[in-house]
């Protein structure tokens, strides 16, 4: 099994009440409500952990792309992603993803890509994603393009690696007569493609049949196991057998000494986030067009947080399989149960969350590299 550290990078110092009055952190909470002096600092404290992360083993790093929102501040992770090219010595540098409908051009991510898997010589992994709801209301495109500027842009990008150029293009969203990005990617023909998802199953079964490694969101356990069963029968009907290391599950992972300390140190961070960072109106992670009336209905009823009228306990969603959280011991056994239930070779880890602090994260990183990764350590192999 792998472990990324999964950063979402929050502005932990955000005004929670002022947040629950907005009732959101995404696209309405004002700016204002930002110190750039204290936002530089955790930028720094932020890459610094990541950089500690290679350096204690993990095999990854991961970053991810959202826009006007506290939960994250990594509206273009390229430049994070650039900074770390160079630190980071041993583990993958993933962005998972790239939201690619939001794009102008998606030529701009190819190239930039590209300068990424150059500069680690090949440890990165690109990610594309739709987006969610909210980033629609953030950059002003119409939700109800969401699948087919994902399929177009995609489609040009991976084309643009592949083949040489120039050559031409002529889409419905993107047309350019000449399609010759340099550089080119240093892994041959392109860098390794993860696919994160809330549940969609045109996202699965397109990414199963592409062959692409599938990342589930955060999620209850027995959810994550029903999607990642439906990716592998969804392989079948490709004709060939899914490996668990197409399959990554994103969670989080926090270890102290004992059950009792480690919950009652992580309560407040992990309900920060799932409570209140990430909650949002309905109309807002899912707007009119975005996604067809039974996909709706899936991802209401098994989405971790978000528009969820009762805010969920550390218990809660201990209970549910959706976080990770006590002694070495019982995370060990609960990933172990979980690794059996839904089978995945990667877990993405969140080891901070909400508004934890720099010294709880480090301690957390360390727990967990020394007490919980050498449990689960494989020969590593390759996914597409």
């Amino acid at each position: 099994m792998k472990f990324f550290n999964f950063h979402l990078m929050p502005y932990r110092h955000a005004d929670l009440q002022a947040i629950e009055r907005n009732a959101s952190a995404w696209v309405t909470f004002s700016n204002r409500h930002y110190d750039p002096q204290l936002g530089a600092e955790l930028y720094h404290e932020y890459l610094d952990q990541m950089e500690y992360a290679d350096r204690l083993g993990f095999d990854g790093v991961c970053l991810n792309e959202h826009h006007q929102t506290a939960y994250g501040l990594m509206p273009t992770p390229g430049v994070l992603a650039g900074a770390l090219a160079r630190s980071v010595k041993k583990a993958q540098i993933a962005i998972l993803g790239r939201a690619l409908p939001l794009l102008n051009n998606p030529l701009s991510v190819a190239e930039e890509f590209a300068i990424l898997d150059n500069l680690t010589r090949g440890r990165f992994i690109a990610g594309f994603v739709r987006g969610i709801g909210a980033e629609y209301h953030a950059m002003g495109i119409n939700p109800a393009e969401s699948q087919a500027r994902f399929q177009e842009a995609h489609d040009l990008i991976v084309r643009a690696w592949a083949e040489p150029g120039p050559f031409s293009y002529t889409g419905k969203y993107y047309q350019f007569k000449y399609v010759n990005p340099w550089p080119r990617p240093y892994q041959s023909p392109r860098p390794p493609i993860w696919v994160p998802s809330q549940g969609s199953s045109s996202t699965i079964e397109w990414a199963a049949r592409l062959r692409y490694t599938y990342c589930q969101t955060l999620s209850p356990i027995e959810t994550v196991a029903k999607f990642f069963s439906m990716y592998r029968e969804q392989a079948l009907r490709n004709g060939y057998e899914a490996s668990n290391e197409q399959l990554a599950w994103s969670n989080c992972i926090y270890v102290a000494e004992t059950d009792e300390k480690a919950v009652r140190e992580a309560k407040p961070h992990l309900e920060a986030l799932m409570g209140t960072l990430l909650k949002m109106p309905m109309e807002m992670l899912l707007p009119p067009g975005y996604t067809n009336i039974e996909a709706m209905k899936r991802i209401k009823a098994t989405r971790a947080g978000g528009f969820n009228k009762k805010p969920q306990t550390i218990d809660d969603l201990m209970k549910a399989g959706v976080v990770i959280v006590g002694s070495p011991a019982t995370v060990r056994e609960k990933l172990a149960e979980y690794e059996r239930l839904a089978g995945f070779g990667t877990v993405l880890t969140k080891t901070q969350f909400g508004t934890m602090p720099d010294d709880m994260t480090r301690a957390n990183m360390a727990a967990i590299a020394e007490e919980i990764i050498p449990h689960f350590r494989t020969q590593p192999k390759t996914a597409a």
